[in-house]
């Protein structure tokens, strides 16, 4: 670091702490950029870099031809929200946790560790982050649908996974998150409903109550949606669509078996709604495995995928694959709400791809999950506890716990030991409705020492029945 940059830092410091003192009154004009600079003895040029910095920290403003000022340092008070928006947010407190990430163990994390992903062998990828831009290049939003590179390699992709996809079939996304926003945001109104998995993915509710739409959950078999629940709800409800994840699904890392496929989409052509296939994992899970996509040709289907549980949270990057008189109006929404995705990450993405990278990142992510799921399920079994196997090892695995164990009671106490346990009534639409006790437990943390020992202390001499199924 230069003499300069270092005199820098030292005069914010120094104006830090008297602000922090109260030393100058909240509005009150600092000094001039030449006055402080001769107090300070730099230059005029250094001086107006401190006080840029300090108006970065949001402790001082500019006002052009005036000068700098103290900051008003308090805030507004906070409104209350309303009410469809403190049930979303409580919807995702679970999420939050993942993000903050106060808890030592954490079987509960719906993300694989860092060690697996940033920082495996892609670490100097990632600390180079160079995105091959060709010179000439305008450094401008790009095209709202995307990087077109990017977007022609993920066809060929998904034509492995028998998915054929019209050139304007195509539309890169901030992740899966975002493409589900964008479907909800673009066929959604406030009043309708939608089906989803029950047990499933609870972001995706906290978007639906966000919304004002009503989620009805359609019971998660180890083979799919109950195509006996989804009839009898037919005959109640409507739903303009069903959201639901059709490999190494999450929470429960169950399959979608191809009877169960071609049952849901006879019933989306007989009732009228469209589905929206969630294949977050697709990358670890063998492309010959049931798509409803592959089965239907992307007519009734809008499928949703990312690289972010693959490749880096990170790295908001996904896609929406559809029908073109769908992904048009998607992308007309996408350019309404954020204009484009970026431009750096998806050609980073590519280079990635194209360079062999990110297939020898997947075979080692495999390796990682298969070995963890076999440790998790070795170790669960040696405490006395029952598991079932999936069809293929995913990231999670679903352990429903005896009617005589209290979900909440067990997350708490495990949090008291700083273990994050992620309860089973998160991920029910409808929280009001009983259901079986259960945690989702993430294979990457399953086989930790001090969550075996918790779980023997706290369930053992208890009746129970553990049950563990993908």
């Amino acid at each position: 670091m230069s003499v300069e940059k270092t005199r820098v830092a030292s005069i914010v410091d120094e104006l830090s702490a008297r602000l922090a003192q109260g030393l100058y009154k909240i509005g009150e004009r600092m000094p001039s950029v030449r006055g402080a600079a001769a107090e300070h003895g730099v230059s005029k040029n250094t001086m107006a870099e401190a006080y840029d910095r300090l108006v970065g920290q949001g402790l001082l403003q500019a006002r052009a031809g005036s000068g700098y000022y103290v900051a008003r340092s308090n805030l507004p008070p906070t409104r209350p929200g309303s009410k469809h928006i403190v049930a979303a947010v409580d919807i995702v407190s679970l999420l939050r946790e993942q993000l903050d990430r106060h808890y030592e163990v954490r079987p509960g994390d719906g993300r694989p560790p860092s060690s697996w992903m940033e920082g495996s062998e892609l670490r100097r990828h990632f600390a180079g982050f160079k995105t091959a831009i060709p010179q000439g290049d305008d450094f401008g939003y790009g095209s709202a649908r995307g990087f077109e590179p990017l977007r022609e390699r993920l066809r060929l992709m998904l034509m492995e996974r028998s998915i054929k996809v019209d050139p304007e079939g195509l539309l890169l996304t901030h992740g899966a998150n975002h493409g589900m926003d964008l479907i909800i945001r673009h066929l959604l109104e406030p009043g309708d409903t939608v089906f989803v998995d029950n047990p499933g993915y609870y972001p995706l509710f906290a978007k639906l109550t966000l919304a004002k739409v009503e989620a009805i959950g359609i019971r998660r078999t180890p083979d799919g949606p109950d195509l006996d629940d989804l009839k009898d709800k037919l005959k109640t409800y409507r739903p303009k669509l069903f959201f639901t994840q059709s490999q190494a699904h999450n929470p429960t890392g169950g399959s979608l078996e191809p009877p169960v496929a071609f049952g849901l989409l006879q019933a989306a052509e007989q009732w009228g709604f469209l589905i929206v296939e969630n294949d977050a994992f697709a990358d670890i899970v063998p492309p010959a495995f049931s798509r409803l996509a592959a089965l239907d040709q992307l007519n009734r289907v809008l499928y949703l995928g990312t690289f972010s549980k693959t490749l880096s949270a990170s790295l908001r990057c996904g896609f929406i694959a559809g029908h073109p008189s769908l992904i048009g109006p998607l992308t007309d929404m996408k350019i309404l709400t954020c204009v484009a995705t970026s431009d750096h990450v998806e050609r980073f993405v590519f280079n990635l791809i194209q360079g062999g990278q990110y297939l020898r990142h997947l075979r080692r992510l495999r390796s990682r999950v298969e070995s963890a799921n076999a440790a998790t399920v070795a170790e669960l079994e040696a405490i006395g506890l029952s598991v079932r196997a999936g069809k293929v090892p995913g990231f999670y695995l679903w352990a429903e716990l005896g009617r005589s164990v209290d979900e909440l009671a067990i997350c708490r106490a495990a949090a008291e030991e700083s273990i994050f346990l992620a309860p089973g009534s998160v991920f029910s639409p409808n929280r009001a409705e009983p259901s079986p006790p259960a945690i989702r437990v993430n294979v990457a943390y399953g086989a930790d020492p001090r969550l075996l020992a918790f779980l023997a202390k706290f369930l053992g001499g208890r009746q129970h029945n553990l049950k563990l199924s993908n």
